[in-house]
């Protein structure tokens, strides 16, 4: 790679703008835990220039750049508005380009992000072969014999946590065009998502109830596919833009006002679509446009305003941000808005709500005993709010907590929930 075409990769030019003063430092989870330079923003944007000037190697690089979690808590608090979601992404299609790897390595991610996770056909047969695992005696015979427990990446411990699977029959019955309750005050397109259709099917479900009983038309474009969040996040950057082309010219042929979303991170890559295409004449403006109208569940349920709730909730709540709908969306308000109307509940602050919990997309599986480092003091903060529900934003969060809680053996007191599912469950009703 030319000097030149690097610096380019790296945006060389935007690490500039940081002046190195530490205010990144206490936002930073990483920083917390692992107490070294290299594993702030500031030491991995310095990293990136000295990369880009070529004092030292891709490999230097590599270790501090993967320990990040991406959450961009930094960004809210720095002075000189440094874009450190741009060069880190730069950084790791860099280092993507640069990673030794077998042959059968590149297979098994191709068969993985090119096949499996843009795939309907696949996403719908893990979701049905979960079902089915959980249904028959497998999972007991699973356990029982220990094979979670040998499972690669702590796949067992996650396994734990997962959500109780919607049948097959269910999921065939999901539609297209789903009309709103009563009077029909907009039309939205939603974003069913890949992990989300597969696994928290039964949160999709709930968000299209809660969008039609606000008074919205809920359509379901045939063609959209998965996000391109989790390819973008590992430096698969021409894979995310391909993605991001079947969905813009998914939700283009649709006539709606917003395009919805109901997990953060997913919803932080498509508000930014458009920064994948900057410089392409036919795709940039494109972009722009499908992430004008991308909204979370939160927004739209809000700005409708057409539910009530009719079941006590006697419980105290806390609320898990997802620091990318945080960060990087910039939803703030509108979740707790909603949870202040459910009724009978009380609510607790969490210390530190906003800040990453260590799932971030896959950094759990990848770098899981950071991760657990990151999660311990998560559950510290919720332990002290003496919350019996943890209600969370984020298909990714919302397994962290749960593993978190099982982890601190508070599964018979304690409960992890979708904020969509948490709503559904305090009988939302049309006003």
């Amino acid at each position: 790679m030319s000097r030149t075409s690097l610096k380019e990769k790296l945006n060389y030019n935007e690490t500039f703008n940081c002046v190195q003063c530490g205010y990144c430092l206490p936002a930073c989870p990483t920083y917390e835990t692992m107490k070294t330079e290299a594993h702030t923003p500031r030491g991995r944007i310095n990293l990136v220039r000295m990369l880009a000037e070529e004092k030292i190697s891709v490999e230097d690089l590599r270790e501090p750049i993967e320990n990040c979690l991406g959450c961009r808590a930094c960004e809210p608090v720095c002075p000189t508005n440094v874009q450190y979601g741009k060069i880190l992404e730069g950084a790791k299609e860099v280092l993507e380009d640069n990673a030794k790897k077998t042959k059968i390595q590149r297979k098994v991610e191709s068969i993985l992000f090119d096949q499996m996770i843009p795939s309907k056909k696949w996403m719908n047969f893990i979701g049905n072969a979960s079902w089915f695992y959980q249904k028959t005696r497998l999972q007991k015979v699973a356990r029982k014999t220990g094979v979670t427990k040998r499972a690669p990446l702590h796949l067992g411990e996650f396994e734990a946590v997962l959500p109780n699977q919607t049948s097959p029959q269910i999921r065939k019955q999901m539609v297209r065009d789903n009309k709103a309750i009563g009077p029909k005050k907009m039309v939205v397109g939603f974003i069913t998502g890949c992990v989300m259709d597969s696994i928290f099917h039964e949160t999709n479900r709930n968000t299209i109830k809660l969008l039609t009983m606000s008074g919205a038309e809920v359509i379901i474009p045939e063609n959209q596919t998965c996000c391109g969040a989790l390819h973008a996040h590992s430096g698969k950057t021409n894979s995310a833009k391909e993605l991001a082309k079947k969905n813009i010219e998914a939700f283009e042929k649709e006539n709606v006002t917003y395009i919805v979303n109901n997990a953060g991170g997913c919803g932080a890559t498509l508000v930014e679509y458009e920064h994948l295409f900057i410089g392409d004449e036919e795709w940039e403006e494109r972009a722009r446009k499908f992430a004008k109208k991308t909204r979370d569940i939160s927004q739209v349920l809000n700005e409708l305003d057409g539910l009530r709730f009719t079941n006590n909730i006697n419980e105290t709540i806390t609320y898990q941000s997802s620091c990318h709908m945080k960060n990087v969306q910039k939803v703030t308000e509108e979740p707790l808005a909603l949870l202040k109307q459910v009724p009978n509940a009380g609510y607790r602050e969490m210390k530190n709500f906003d800040r990453c919990c260590g799932s971030a997309g896959i950094y759990n599986l990848v770098n899981y005993e950071e991760s657990m480092d990151i999660l311990d003091i998560k559950m510290k903060n919720a332990k002290e709010t003496i919350a019996t529900i943890i209600v969370t934003t984020n298909p990714g969060c919302l397994l962290q907590m749960k593993l978190g809680i099982q982890r601190e053996g508070m599964k018979k007191t304690v409960r992890a929930i979708h904020l969509v599912d948490l709503l559904v469950e305090a009988g939302a009703v049309p006003k």
